[in-house]
């Protein structure tokens, strides 16, 4: 299954804070490969700068088995816990692909 994680940031994000919010994204989420069941991690930027476009897409391919596994991650509390500051919202979609 894909677990997809849609972000959007305060309005006063500048573009420069973005493009380092990005990298840091990347780098926080690319250890959840070390996770059993998580196959792979993709952070996309919104390449449309509009006011009713989210920002940031975090795609992760895993196993439904390993969702608790990530929720309960080290990753996914620095997340919530050193990014939550800088969004507006957020939205969070599940498929299976």
């Amino acid at each position: 299954m894909f677990h997809c994680i849609l972000a959007k940031y305060h309005a006063e994000i500048s573009g420069e804070q973005k493009e380092r919010l990005l990298q840091e994204i990347r780098d926080l989420f690319g250890g959840l490969t070390e996770i059993e069941g998580i196959e792979s991690v993709e952070v996309f930027p919104n390449v449309i700068d509009r006011s009713n476009r989210y920002d940031v897409l975090i795609r992760i391919r895993m196993t439904p088995e390993a969702l608790p596994v990530y929720d309960d991650s080290e990753i996914h509390r620095a997340w919530k816990r050193d990014y939550g500051k800088y969004l507006e919202k957020k939205a969070i979609f599940d498929y299976e692909g």
